[in-house]
């Protein structure tokens, strides 16, 4: 795999794209899941967690995924990459320009991802990029989420 320094802005700057990358593995959201998500965040709302409820209420027909379990599945679905990011010291998750949930996941969909490389900019303590990430329903065009990850390389300690 080719390699770039966090610090050489212009290389990363050539790596900017508007297309999207292929789709990387499969992961399959089981209802097991959803229920153990909801136990961990508190979250029992009945959409996600009440199988007969959902039968017979929901507009979906099944229980769905809670979004933000579907957003922390992104690194088990996380595609190949064309380059990686070098020699820097510390890689922090710098928090998203953007995340929207936009189609349901059902429980039992297979979902996975693509993602492009967005940008970069070079900042006071390191090199900050952004990545947009989709994550799709298996065989669905319209992505379920959308999200714009931030991550800030450092080399040295400020």
């Amino acid at each position: 795999m080719r390699e770039i320094r966090f610090d050489d802005i212009e290389g990363l700057k050539k790596e900017v794209t508007e297309t999207w990358g292929s789709f990387g593995p499969e992961t399959v959201v089981t209802q097991d899941m959803i229920q153990k998500f909801a136990e961990v965040t508190g979250d029992h709302q009945w959409i996600h967690v009440d199988v007969e409820r959902c039968k017979k209420e929901s507009p979906f027909g099944a229980p769905i995924a809670h979004g933000f379990l579907t957003l922390s599945l992104v690194p088990a679905m996380r595609p190949k990459i064309e380059f990686a990011v070098a020699g820097f010291l510390n890689a922090v998750n710098y928090g998203a320009d953007g995340l929207r949930f936009m189609a349901p996941v059902p429980a039992g969909s297979h979902i996975h991802s693509r993602m492009r490389f967005a940008g970069v900019e070079e900042k006071p303590k390191g090199t900050l990029t952004s990545s947009e990430i989709a994550v799709h329903v298996v065989g669905q065009e319209k992505p379920a989420l959308m999200y714009k990850a931030l991550i800030l390389y450092q080399g040295k300690k400020s």
